[in-house]
């Protein structure tokens, strides 16, 4: 196969598909727990070293994503020998499959751990159906 052709199959490869972005540091997929209520999904995130203000959370559709920037905090007069983890940024993208009401998703960061609250638009939302005799 010659290099136009290499070149040409990969771009009818990335039309329509998400070209991931370049970064200059290690992004990590966070550990994540995600919990189903009656009335909503529960997503909890660890992402230590990331503030409230350095997290964003966005839902697009049915996908959920979370980004979390780890700001750079060198010790002043120190210089780092040994290190047994890599300090980088977090990233994940879910795919949600009820419906949600996005004006009331509530999202807090807490000693490194993320906490989403989506809840169910009332469609989504579990319904008893009485049944009758006949």
């Amino acid at each position: 196969m010659t290099a136009e052709a290499a070149l040409a199959e990969r771009q009818q490869t990335q039309q329509g598909a998400e070209v991931e972005a370049t970064r200059s540091r290690p992004t990590f997929v966070p550990c994540t727990n995600i919990y189903e209520r009656e009335d909503a999904i529960v997503v909890e995130a660890d992402m230590p070293g990331v503030g409230p203000d350095s997290v964003d959370v966005n839902l697009d559709g049915d996908e959920l994503t979370i980004a979390g920037q780890v700001a750079d905090v060198p010790i002043e007069g120190h210089e780092l020998s040994y290190a047994e983890y890599e300090v980088g940024d977090y990233r994940c993208k879910f795919r949600i499959s009820a419906a949600i009401d996005a004006d009331k998703i509530e999202a807090a960061m807490k000693n490194g751990v993320l906490h989403v609250v989506l809840p169910k638009s009332e469609e989504a939302r579990p319904h008893k159906i009485e049944v009758k005799a006949g």
